[in-house]
């Protein structure tokens, strides 16, 4: 079965404000048609049953395949069914040739292996791509506090590795690291010295902000942001120009490096996977197989966003089960391999490069050696609530806040605007320990276990032996020193520093992902909670819930373990994942003895986002944007019919159809000229009004261009026929034109008396870009994605008098 691949009144023509990075040009199609002559050569015709002369011949150039069409414009939705029909007409001439020589068998097996070329490509440029930013942004972002004499292409750890000057207490100093204040005063310490590297904090920090926006607004406008959201929207079938192209992929992998070395409240981890789908898109033009059908290359995409997601956690399970939960659209079983096999070379490549110097694939990678008791399922439990109420306030305002931007005179500066939250960032995070350092280095601090070699503020607890007050690098469950006390407090004003700035960060016009500081500020709350119920089961052994099971003197409770709970309860609250976030903290912390507690949280903060508002922040931005996407997990329990949702209304103008075989190239030309719809269904006649089929604004357009290049005498007085055979012309006609080649003869329909369930979820899970409302094979109007839509948001605004959820902008509707 075909299907029409868009329709009028679509989706597709949507626009939005005049915003340089959504640059809609409000649809509708940009070939204009070229003046026909009035006058040239007739063609006589026969008279008798419509059968025509011997000059019928010229008359099917059209049914050869046509140049163009077939093909999408920009901010147009792609016809699901007509791709994989092609897909399938390629395959079968494929194999009807490979057995006529060794030639086509050599073809027919490149063909065959070429899915996995292209997935093995894309998952080697992923990985090498990840270990170059990962590298560079280290190294970028020690650069704001000091340089490596001997080499200044070394970080500050690599900086000190080969030093015999260091000692244990203070492992991160050594003589060829020198501060700015060192270097441009002469002194290490002192006020002096702090105000110098406080001035530089600032001042590189600034620098790489302004480098990085400027880039973006001038080379790629697509490189901002996380990219996720549109990542949906594409492998929904939407058509974005350049937003997976090469220009893209080059400044949106600078200025990544460049925002995470400025210090914003932001991750790399959301912008990887747009990274990798950049590199799966660039890598299938090389194969006609993926290049020349958007259904496929699809496919692709959804196995790259699992090999950004593999080298973004060094979680490549992880990553194939959040590109089936999270990304995808349309993810058949050989997709399913294909991105495992992705993820799995990405990782590969990754853990050769070793970007962080520890074996591992990702920065934080722990390991705990205490077990959980079931006691902790409550602290475990609360930090999901905290989960779920942080996702559904962070939505609830950073939407707000970002819809200020598009509506306010702030929004159109949006240089000053990153250059102002990065100035406010610096000054605010520099006094902080815990704020100043890297966000993925401050993650792996909270994560980390108490132990004999570790050196943090959160590690000082206080020594019993002998009666000592000394401060030692003990292992937790011991009493809580000074250090501890005073790094509980500075997290907390780190919790309100992330909280806020984050709010206003995700959204700026540079690459910005939420994945890391969401996962930092559940981290540093579950480090706050996890520190509090150990010193609750030191002082209190002898309570019923600690009696059983944490004896003096043992290690019963890990703070570490709960701030990776905290941290995937934060992040699932945000984006409402939860088997793939499991299973990418799982894979982080390499403890199978742990995803009962993730489970927990997770489920519990998804439930508690849920009470808020269904909708995820990626979610939420796609609505934000007015991108034509229907989600796949939002139940529709309405009992409207088709004919309620169906366009025209009975206010409306009537709807725009074209004859089979009554009109003349003029009069199609000014019914495409007069109207901007993408399509229009084509009837017997005026008086009949029995449907024929679909045809496209696009396709006409190129047809009727097309015939006027390759052969004389279409004049604009041509008729213009949908059927098989001419009709019954005079014999001084000009030559007819036809058109039957680009009519789609089986357009999906319904009766007006369907109900829109069962519309909605043929649109959802067939791809439909529209179809037709028909009573008895006569045509009445039609459906599309964009009613559908539009639909959705009047009921749920009679429904849902209180709005639990940001409510989106309103789409450019007509």
């Amino acid at each position: 079965m075909s299907l029409a691949t868009d329709c009028q009144s679509t989706m597709d023509d949507i626009s939005t404000e005049a915003d340089p990075y959504l640059p809609y040009d409000g649809g509708g199609d940009t070939i204009a048609l070229q003046e026909l002559p009035k006058r040239g050569s007739n063609y006589a015709m026969s008279n008798g049953g419509g059968v025509m002369s011997s000059t019928t011949h010229l008359l099917d150039f059209l049914e050869e395949p046509i140049p163009g069409v077939g093909t999408y414009d920009d901010f147009h939705t792609i016809d699901w069914v007509r791709e994989k029909c092609k897909d399938r007409e390629r395959h079968r001439k494929i194999n009807a040739k490979k057995k006529e020589s060794a030639w086509e068998f050599t073809k027919s097996l490149y063909d065959a292996w070429s899915g996995w070329l292209v997935v093995t490509l894309t998952g080697l440029a992923s990985g090498a791509l990840a270990g170059l930013i990962d590298i560079a942004a280290d190294w970028l972002n020690d650069i704001k506090e000091g340089v490596c004499l001997n080499a200044m292409w070394f970080n500050h750890e690599q900086c000190c590795w080969g030093s015999n000057e260091t000692t244990f207490a203070e492992r991160d100093k050594c003589p060829q690291w020198k501060s700015w204040a060192g270097l441009i005063l002469g002194q290490e310490e002192g006020p002096g010295s702090y105000i110098m590297n406080y001035f530089m904090y600032i001042y590189w920090a600034l620098s790489f902000a302004f480098l990085a926006v400027l880039l973006v607004k001038v080379f790629a406008p697509y490189a901002c942001g996380s990219g996720i959201p549109e990542i949906k929207t594409i492998l929904s079938g939407f058509i974005i120009r350049g937003y997976l192209g090469k220009w893209t992929l080059l400044i949106k992998t600078v200025t990544l490096v460049l925002a995470v070395a400025s210090g914003l409240s932001l991750g790399k981890e959301g912008p990887l996977v747009h990274v990798a789908c950049c590199c799966g898109n660039i890598f299938s033009y090389l194969f006609p197989k993926y290049s020349k059908n958007e259904a496929k290359k699809r496919e692709v995409l959804s196995a790259a966003s699992a090999a950004g997601v593999s080298v973004a956690f060094g979680a490549p399970i992880g990553g194939v089960l959040f590109s089936l939960e999270e990304v995808s659209y349309y993810f058949p079983l050989k997709t399913l391999w294909r991105s495992f096999f992705a993820a799995l070379v990405a990782a590969f490549v990754l853990r050769s490069i070793n970007p962080f110097g520890n074996s591992r694939l990702v920065l934080f990678y722990v390991e705990y050696h205490t077990p959980w008791y079931l006691f902790e399922l409550i602290p475990f439990i609360l930090l999901g609530v905290f989960g779920g109420l942080w996702g559904a306030f962070f939505i609830k305002a950073n939407i707000a806040w970002c819809r200020r931007r598009k509506s306010t005179r702030f929004g159109k500066y949006p240089i000053l605007e990153v250059i102002f939250v990065a100035a406010i960032t610096a000054v605010v995070a520099f006094p902080n320990p815990y704020t100043r350092q890297n966000t993925s280095e401050l993650i792996k601090e909270l994560f980390t276990d108490c132990g004999p070699l570790e050196s943090s503020q959160l590690c000082q607890y206080r020594s019993q032996m002998n009666g000592s007050k000394a401060f030692v690098d003990a292992s937790p469950n011991k009493p809580a020193g000074p250090g501890v006390y005073a790094a509980i407090w500075q997290l907390c004003l780190a919790l309100i520093f992330k909280i806020i700035m984050t709010i206003f960060t995700f959204g700026l016009k540079v690459p910005a992902g939420l994945f890391i500081p969401s996962m930092a500020i559940g981290a540093i709350a579950g480090r706050i909670v996890g520190i509090a119920v150990e010193q609750l089961a030191y002082y209190h052994h002898d309570w019923l819930v600690f009696r059983e099971w944490c004896e003096v003197g043992t290690d019963c409770i890990t703070p570490g373990l709960y701030a990776m709970v905290g941290a995937a309860a934060c992040l699932g609250g945000v984006t409402r994942m939860t088997v793939s976030l499991v299973v990418i903290v799982f894979e982080l912390t390499g403890g199978l003895e742990y995803i009962v507690p993730l489970m927990a949280a997770v489920m519990t903060s998804k439930w508690v986002g849920d009470a808020f508002g269904r909708e995820g922040i990626y979610e939420s931005h796609i609505r934000l944007n007015g991108y034509p996407f229907l989600d796949a997990k939002e139940e529709f329990t309405h009992t409207t019919l088709a004919r309620e949702v169906m366009r025209p209304r009975r206010s409306d103008p009537p709807l725009a159809v074209l004859t089979q075989d009554d009109l003349t190239v003029e009069e199609l030309q000014g019914i495409i000229n007069e109207t901007s719809y993408n399509g229009f269904p084509v009837i017997v006649s005026k008086e009949s009004q029995r449907l024929v089929g679909f045809a496209l604004r696009r396709d006409i357009t190129i047809a009727i261009e097309n015939a006027r290049r390759k052969q004389e005498g279409i004049l604009l007085t041509s008729r213009v026929y949908f059927t098989q055979h001419a009709p019954t012309l005079p014999a001084d006609s000009p030559r007819p034109l036809k058109l039957r080649s680009i009519l789609d003869m089986s357009p999906f329909t319904v009766t007006d008396h369907t109900p829109m369930e069962i519309v909605v979820d043929i649109f959802r899970k067939l791809g439909l870009r529209q179809c037709l409302v028909t009573h008895n094979g006569i045509v009445l109007g039609i459906i599309t994605k964009k009613n559908i839509l539009a639909h959705l948001e009047e009921l749920k605004e009679h429904t849902e008098p209180l709005v639990t959820s940001p409510a989106p902008c309103p789409l450019p509707f007509h």
